[in-house]
């Protein structure tokens, strides 16, 4: 089961978004996350007040069309691509040994995620994958999935899978091209929504579970993972509330099929209804159960802008709002969750002979700290835009500041996303038992409905506006 929990938005048990019991913030990946993502936002910036940027590292392949191109161009740029794998294995390799993984496992590892990354991205900038929209995170996650599913991997390779960490990584990049002042205007309106919907969501996976004769224990972790932010919030309120061993393994299995189910479900069903944008977005991060996986859903809703008729809203629309409601949403409510439902199970349900006992330091130690480097990176590049004016946002921050930070998110995702494939199997997901999933399945059905009705019709014009150029 250890495959499946680090596959997609999962941390071993002990380090879910707090910093664990004899461990100092420089052992936590929130902490590296928030000092490597903010530190490349930082530079980035120090590069465009001194004249310069940091574009010659910040490379990508461009569109192609045959072997040949694209061979010229990884040719072309061979030095800048071995310029910018050193950037990231110098960045990552400064954190890991403190993450507990030693260099010498880490940097093979992480030498082979590279350059699969480059296939991948190179194969999502080929002019056919461009027509059906196959963008670089459902590519990844697809290739891994095959490989993982079929032939396999060595077990050496484990070492450079860091899925939370790639992700966390992304995330703090991706505030730089969110302005300060659409997460201050538009993020009560997620919280709001969130809000609404993580209740009802939880309130009906915990009563069907209940019903179905399952610990409330359990219907509690299976509720969080369905309500609150995936298999962060099942594992973080499981260890609140004094769960049984295997219950946090089984709500994981669940909240990952339904996550990858949902990547390619989300965005199909969206254009069926020809949602703009900003809505899809908003739905997507009303209804995803994972960080990685609803911005795999979200980047490739985004795809569509332009190139299929009746969707409207800029391309960027549909991961802000993504954005605004996972991260800025439902994120923040894991440590208030596991707060108040372990004083629920120390208070009013039946002993467990499990010490559960609460205090306010929980929602701290319980908060994703990360989102506090998306919010950095923001207002870093808020205050950067306050002091060259918003006319020269375009000609010279755009290009030669946000551009290579893209650049870098989209690597910093493509290693997630991989390696949410590569470590996903099909086989460990099996067995997990019915009640549970009919349990989940059915919060499942609400989650997607009510979040829709909320994004597309109560708050639909302003997730509209948001993608509006």
């Amino acid at each position: 089961m250890s495959s499946v929990a680090e596959g997609i938005d999962s941390v071993p048990p002990a380090s879910v978004n707090r910093v664990p019991i004899g461990r100092a913030w420089y052992q936590t990946e929130d902490s590296w996350a928030i000092l490597l993502g903010v530190g490349l936002v930082v530079i980035a910036a120090l590069a465009v007040v001194a004249g310069s940027n940091i574009n010659w590292v910040a490379v990508a392949p461009g569109g192609w069309n045959t072997l040949g191109e694209i061979g010229q161009q990884l040719a072309n740029n061979a030095a800048r691509y071995l310029a910018l794998f050193a950037l990231w294995l110098a960045l990552l390799g400064i954190s890991t040994p403190y993450l507990g993984i030693r260099p010498a496992q880490f940097v093979p590892a992480f030498t082979a995620l590279f350059v699969a990354s480059l296939l991948v991205i190179s194969l999502g900038a080929w002019s056919q994958a461009n027509r059906y929209n196959l963008e670089p995170p459902l590519v990844a996650l697809g290739l891994g999935l095959v490989i993982s599913n079929t032939v396999g991997l060595p077990r050496w390779l484990d070492a450079g899978f860091r899925v939370e960490y790639y992700i966390k990584i992304g995330i703090v990049l991706l505030g730089a091209t969110l302005p300060l002042t659409l997460l201050v205007t538009a993020g009560p309106v997620a919280i709001a929504q969130a809000a609404a919907v993580s209740l009802v969501t939880f309130g009906v996976i915990y009563f069907v579970a209940v019903r179905l004769g399952l610990d409330r224990r359990f219907a509690a972790t299976l509720g969080a993972g369905g309500a609150v932010c995936g298999v962060s919030a099942a594992i973080a309120v499981a260890g609140a509330v004094g769960a049984k061993k295997e219950h946090g393994p089984i709500a994981i299995t669940i909240v990952i099929f339904w996550a990858i189910v949902m990547i390619f479900l989300l965005p199909l069903v969206a254009r069926a209804l020809g949602l703009s944008t900003g809505v899809a977005g908003a739905w997507i991060g009303t209804s995803e159960f994972a960080d990685a996986a609803g911005f795999a859903a979200a980047q490739a809703y985004g795809g569509y802008a332009g190139h299929v008729p009746g969707i409207t809203g800029s391309a960027d629309a549909a991961v802000n709002a993504f954005t605004l409601m996972k991260v800025i949403g439902r994120d923040l409510w894991i440590g208030i969750w596991a707060f108040v439902l372990s004083i629920v199970a120390v208070t009013r349900w039946d002993a467990t002979g499990v010490d559960t006992r609460a205090g306010a330091g929980q929602i701290w130690q319980r908060f994703p700290k990360f989102v506090m480097g998306f919010v950095l990176a923001s207002a870093i590049i808020s205050l950067l835009t306050l002091a060259y004016g918003s006319a020269d946002y375009n000609k010279v921050l755009k290009p030669e500041v946000v551009g290579p930070i893209k650049t870098l998110r989209t690597w910093a995702f493509t290693f997630c996303f991989l390696s949410i494939g590569l470590t996903t199997r099909w086989r460990e997901l099996a067995g997990i038992g019915l009640r549970p999933f009919i349990a989940f399945s059915s919060g499942v059905i609400v989650n997607v409905v009510l979040g829709f009705l909320l994004s597309a019709v109560v708050f639909g014009g302003y997730w509209a506006a948001l993608g509006t150029p």
